[in-house]
This record gives structure tokens, C-alpha cells and sequence, in this order.
């Protein structure tokens, strides 16, 4: 217990936590004037476990019912934590537990093709019935877009997932006719709506065999199969060339080490006039690592990247970055709908999985909203094309 209250002691400065240890000691950590959030470990091994490596142990223990959230409840305690540890100049117990973890990641991150497809067999192919208990009605698993700049009581979900599709369109200049590549597709969406808008014929890619026969599914009873297609197909076998190419919450899974095949891919498949849009989750902090929790129970093979990251090998595959819009606040805002809409719909997810899964799929989401409160996560969103003048040279043409 020693080593963890030692790290307890130099981590909660702001903000309180009471901890009742298993022979039912009781400690308290940082602001001795703040109301606590109150936890209990329901053994003496899991204080050792989480001190010796606390970013993956505490989400087990709290997974197993070994760390008891008793007050407030485990988005207040992540919130005081990663408070604490919050992506800032000179945070330096920041910096030295992330330090640890880089190293570990790089292994995680190779995604040769079989391991690709393993990877997201993992996390979307779950039961179909869980993700309609938080996700829109076109099942949108990414940072919606609140126009608003806000996510009270009167924004919703949908019209946020809707505008994200608009923006998104907006920036690929469609026309009718033209032939469009959406990888990573995820349940179809994005394809749907890009034909619903401008006719054009699209290719959507997966690797999820559950997403692709809901995909198709929709197609079909739209009565749009022979304009929108989807394949389960690494996208380093397709082939083109495509007007215009959409990427939405696939590039996290790429991996470091496959960074210049995406963008060769990229720029091989785009037509000479093409124009691509890469929207993915990213880092403003530079090169960091996956944490270990988020990488064995979510994730496996994911990585959110450091805009220097891309920026090299969008160079070497000759692509010209003609829009970079930054998303800083809006993923967070999503995960909040999210939790809430899981937290309400508890019994269900539980009837699906059980009592350990409803915990892990809550201690994700509410890590993810730390992410984007504390930590330094936010969205890029980057138009790419082979020309300079492929798209309009300023920005009016979206909001017309």
C-alpha cells in the first residue's frame, strides 16, 4: 500500500480523494477543504497492482469490482485523476508515466493484414444490438460536429451526426458522376449519404464482417446497392482511380509503422483533379503511446497520431494539404451523449454481455471524455488533393 499512497501523494494536488483500503484503513489525498470522490479497494493486492502500473490496473480492478467507486461515480474519479496528470507545461508526473508506455505501444501497432483484420474484429464485432442502444440512427462511431459550439440540453446527437456528414461532404466538392472510396466505412453512413447528396457511386471498405452485412442490408432496402457497394477489403487492395476518397475513424487503426503505405495508397488511387479527406482522432502534444488498458480491452492496434506524424509522409506521397480544420471540444462532447445513453440502457447492455462488460465499455467511454477534457486529443479533419487548385482557395464554399 505504501507505493501507491506515494503515488496517490504526488498526484492528487487538486481536488480530493478518500481511499478505504481493504483492512478498512481510510486515506485522503490532496485538497483537505474539496468534498471527495470516495473509492474502496476491495483487496490489499490491487493497491500493488495499480502503484506498479496504474494505467492498466485500475481500469481491471475497476472492471472486476475491485476498485468500488462509492461517491460520485467513475467519470468524477477519472476526472480527478486525469486532472491531476492533465496535458500542461511542466507537468512533469505527466510526462514520466507516459514515458513508460511508449515503448510497449510500438509492438501494438505493427497491423500486418491478419492482425489488422483480428484487430477490428475486436471491438466492431460485437452484437449489433449494443451499438444501436447509443449510436444514432445511421450508426455514426465518430466525433460528431455540434455547429453550435456547445452540447447542453438542446443539442442533439443526430443533428450533430448529421452536420458531421454535411461538413464532411462540403469538403469533398462532389458531383454527380463522380466514383468515391470510403475506407473504413464502418456500417455505411458515410457512403449513404454522400450518394443521397450528389448521386455519386460509391466503394465502402471494411474489415468488420458484422458492419459489412449491415451495410449491404441498408443498401438493399434503400434500393441503392447498385450505386453504393461495400466490400470486406484491406484498403491496401483496392484498386482505382477514385474522384474522391473519405476516411472517418479508420486512420487510428493504421498503425505508425504502415504511415507511408496509407498515403502512397492515397495518392495512387486519387484521379489527377482527386480530392481526400481524413478525418481522424489526434494528438496536439506530439508522438504519444496508446495506453496498455485501452490497447488489451478496446482497441488493439490503435494509435491516435501527432499531426508531425502525418506531415512527412503526406509530403513524400506528393499530396497537397488544402484544408486542416481542428476539432478540440466535439469528440468529447460525443462520448458524453454516448455514457449517457449507455448508463440509461445499463440493464440491456448487461442482459447482452454482463456485469464486467457494462463496467469496461463505462470505464471507456468516460476515459475517452478525459481524453478530450484533460489530455491533449483532439480531431483532425485534413483535405488532401494532387493539385493546388483542385478545391476552391478559400474557405466560403462551406458555408454557402
Amino acid at each position: 500500500m505504501w507505493l501507491l499512497d506515494r503515488l496517490l501523494k504526488r498526484a492528487i494536488t487538486r481536488g480530493a480523494l478518500e481511499l478505504t483500503t481493504a483492512d478498512g484503513q481510510v486515506r485522503r489525498y490532496g485538497d483537505p477543504q474539496a468534498e471527495p470522490v470516495r473509492v474502496r479497494l476491495a483487496d490489499s493486492a490491487t493497491a500493488g497492482r495499480i502503484a506498479r502500473n496504474p494505467a492498466l490496473a485500475a481500469g481491471e480492478a475497476f472492471m472486476d469490482g475491485r476498485l468500488v467507486v462509492e461517491s460520485g461515480d467513475v467519470l468524477d474519479l477519472l476526472d480527478l485523476v486525469s486532472g491531476n496528470l492533465r496535458w500542461d507545461r511542466g507537468n512533469a508526473l505527466r510526462v514520466a508515466m507516459w514515458n513508460q508506455q511508449r515503448l510497449a505501444a510500438k509492438w501494438d501497432e505493427l497491423n500486418a493484414r491478419s492482425r489488422s483484420r483480428r484487430n477490428v474484429a475486436h471491438h466492431y464485432d460485437l452484437s449489433d444490438r449494443l451499438y444501436d442502444l447509443f449510436l444514432d440512427p445511421e450508426r455514426q462511431y465518430s466525433c460528431a460536429y455540434f455547429r453550435e459550439g456547445n452540447q447542453g440540453a438542446d443539442s442533439s446527437l443526430e443533428q450533430a451526426q448529421i452536420d458531421k456528414l454535411d461538413h464532411i461532404a462540403k469538403k469533398l466538392c462532389l458531383k454527380p458522376g463522380m466514383r468515391v472510396l470510403d475506407i473504413g466505412c464502418g456500417w455505411g453512413g458515410m457512403a449513404r449519404h454522400i450518394h443521397r447528396v450528389s448521386g455519386a457511386e460509391v466503394l465502402g471498405v471494411t474489415l468488420s464482417e458484422e458492419q459489412l452485412k449491415y451495410a449491404r442490408a441498408k443498401a438493399a432496402d434503400l434500393g441503392i446497392g447498385g450505386k453504393v457497394r461495400y466490400e470486406l477489403m484491406d484498403y491496401r487492395d483496392v484498386e482505382g482511380p477514385f474522384d474522391r476518397i473519405v476516411s472517418v475513424g479508420m486512420f487510428e487503426h493504421v498503425g505508425r509503422p504502415n504511415y507511408a503505405t496509407f498515403f502512397d495508397k492515397l495518392a495512387s488511387l486519387l484521379t489527377e483533379d482527386g480530392v481526400a479527406l481524413l478525418h481522424s482522432i489526434g494528438r496536439a502534444g506530439g508522438p504519444g503511446a496508446t495506453d496498455p488498458w485501452t490497447a488489451k480491452y478496446i482497441f488493439p492496434g490503435g494509435y491516435t497520431p501527432a499531426y508531425s506524424e502525418l506531415a512527412r509522409h503526406i509530403e513524400r506521397a506528393w499530396l497537397w494539404p488544402t484544408d486542416i480544420e481542428v476539432w478540440r471540444l466535439h469528440y468529447g462532447w460525443t462520448l458524453e451523449h454516448w455514457l449517457k445513453r449507455c448508463r440509461a440502457k445499463k440493464a440491456e447492455i448487461v442482459a447482452l454481455y454482463d456485469e464486467r462488460f457494462y463496467r469496461m465499455w463505462e470505464f471507456y467511454l468516460a476515459g475517452a471524455i478525459m481524453a478530450f477534457r484533460h489530455d491533449d486529443h483532439v480531431v483532425w479533419q485534413i483535405q488532401l488533393a494532387r493539385k493546388r487548385d483542385a478545391v476552391p482557395v478559400t474557405r466560403d464554399y462551406l458555408y454557402r
